[in-house]
């Protein structure tokens, strides 16, 4: 069973925006790395400067949930971080997914090897 586990520590994410293989789409910007542990770890960052509460945590919603719809896509045992982009506020279910899905593409780190 695949399993993903939130990223929550800062030093984590600094680790991976310094390291990490990097892929900007519309409404955000992927980083991924290897992370030798058998499974994925996600992490999702919306600026305070994007907008209020409601709005980033709806972007964050809608992350979380596109990654969930496609995750056997991705490789296991990497750490994916997601920023929003301004766009992103605002913007449908759908263009997240799709945003998300082209990242996915571009990025070999994470795109499954199928």
């Amino acid at each position: 069973m695949k399993h993903t586990i939130s990223l929550k520590e800062n030093h984590e994410f600094r680790r991976l925006y310094h390291r990490g293989v990097s892929t900007a789409g519309r409404h955000l910007v992927m980083y991924c790395r290897k992370n030798r542990l058998g499974y994925n770890r996600l992490g999702l960052t919306v600026s305070v400067k994007l907008a209020g509460a409601v709005q980033r945590n709806r972007v964050k919603r809608l992350f979380r949930e596109a990654y969930r719809l496609h995750e056997d896509e991705f490789v296991q045992g990497v750490d994916i971080v997601l920023v929003a982009r301004s766009r992103a506020v605002g913007a449908t279910y759908p263009e997240i997914e799709k945003s998300l899905l082209r990242a996915l593409q571009e990025n070999k780190a994470a795109a499954a090897q199928t």
